[in-house]
């Protein structure tokens, strides 16, 4: 026991004995020549109104690319910094194409139209009044984690920071859309947003499985980068179908053909073809802790953390690999495990000190199971930008260095 834990001990003792003053005071005195640290010793601060990380936690979201043009940015969400599954509001990731618009939400509206029988135009304080669905879902853009480019010196940041799981609170799709009585002939739906580009996509009506217009976000309305003040979110899909600052939708017998879904967002295939809505999400996993920047300080027990997910439900289970691929191992799922939302998996680890490759590989309910990246693209080449879910892993080097695994 140190000299220093048996003097506090002392301290507590006498301080705890209901001496007189002058003894508690020279207690004290005492406790302050031992180096009792200042928070214990003075008055603490008042809380902002608005609460802040602690001093010296620096977690924050960046931009993965340089915009190409003004307003088209991304950032990405600190995955191996957090912890459990709910991502704190101001680390969502965040994707526009022409800047965050300021919108008030007084004179903002929702309007209702095209192949259904009323019409409708309706203001957020209508939408608030509709009965209200909270669920926590996970949100993961189409472009995560880039075919090629990737960087000895990436962070599952850069490589998978295009995620990120929150509740997400709102009136369902299907209670609106039973308002306004949706006619037999329609098949399609078209969101459009209030943004400088009015982004737009067309979703298929049976499609829309758990689909919110969601205005609020982990329990506060939704901050102006995730949509304020109203947004479509569609669980399991690709993300920009998830439309911000929605302002309209129309119903249709097929899709809308727009800009979003015929020069962008299709997944070009070896051939020369290009697929249109590929909207599914599927399995897939990364690991956490270790990973790249990280570093093992000394050999012995170390726990593999990381996350899975799924668009088309529940995760069913992970294996994890410390030998690039040779042998797998069934990794403990950390509950809750809920429909598309992120999984935590772990697993303990006995790291001899030498070199070792970590992978893991997600199935989900449906018996998909994530693949490798050989097997991904032998059936979609690498031109294609979308929907890479092949496996990923990280190097460990025999000093403990934790790099992407190529």
């Amino acid at each position: 026991m140190s000299q220093r834990l048996e003097n506090r001990r002392s301290f507590l003792r006498l301080a705890g004995a209901g001496m007189a003053t002058g003894a508690a005071t020279g207690a004290l005195a005492e406790a302050n020549a031992l180096d009792v640290p200042l928070w214990t010793r003075e008055q603490g601060a008042t809380a902002p109104g608005y609460g802040l990380p602690a001093r010296g936690e620096k977690l924050a979201r960046y931009p993965r690319l340089p915009p190409r043009f003004p307003g088209a940015t991304s950032t990405v969400t600190p995955l191996q910094g957090l912890h459990g599954i709910v991502t704190p509001n101001g680390l969502h990731f965040e994707r526009h194409h022409a800047g965050i618009p300021a919108i008030d939400p007084d004179r903002h509206r929702l309007a209702i139209h095209g192949l259904v029988e009323r019409p409708l135009i309706l203001t957020m304080d209508d939408l608030v009044r509709f009965p209200a669905v909270s669920r926590l879902h996970v949100l993961e853009c189409s472009g995560n984690t880039p075919w090629l480019g990737a960087k000895p010196d990436w962070t599952v940041q850069d490589s998978h920071g295009l995620i990120s799981c929150a509740e997400w609170t709102g009136v369902e799709l299907a209670t609106v859309l039973a308002e306004v009585g949706v006619k037999p002939s329609a098949a399609w739906l078209l969101a459009e947003g209030a943004d400088a580009c009015a982004m737009t996509r067309s979703i298929p009506l049976d499609g829309l499985d758990g689909a919110i217009l969601a205005y609020a976000q982990n329990g506060e309305r939704l901050r102006p980068e995730q949509g304020y003040p109203l947004r479509l979110f569609l669980p399991g899909l690709e993300g920009n179908l998830s439309i911000k600052w929605l302002r309209r939708i129309k119903l249709g017998d097929r899709p809308f053909q727009t800009r979003e879904e015929t020069s962008k967002y299709t997944d070009l295939m070896p051939d020369g073809t290009a697929r249109q809505f590929t909207f599914v999400m599927e399995a897939k996993s990364v690991i956490t802790a270790p990973s790249g920047g990280q570093h093992l300080r000394e050999p012995g027990f170390h726990e593999i953390r990381g996350l899975a997910w799924t668009g088309r439900g529940r995760i069913a289970g992970v294996e994890v690999s410390t030998d690039g691929g040779a042998s797998w191992r069934e990794a403990r799922l950390e509950g809750p495990v809920l429909p598309r939302c992120f999984t935590r998996f772990r697993l303990p680890w006995h790291w001899e000190g030498g070199p070792a490759q970590l992978l893991s590989r997600a199935r989900d309910e449906t018996g998909y199971v994530q693949p490798s990246r050989d097997a991904l693209v032998a059936v979609r080449g690498t031109r294609s930008f979308y929907h890479n879910n092949a496996v990923f892993g990280w190097s460990v080097g025999a000093n403990g260095a934790v790099t992407y695994a190529a």
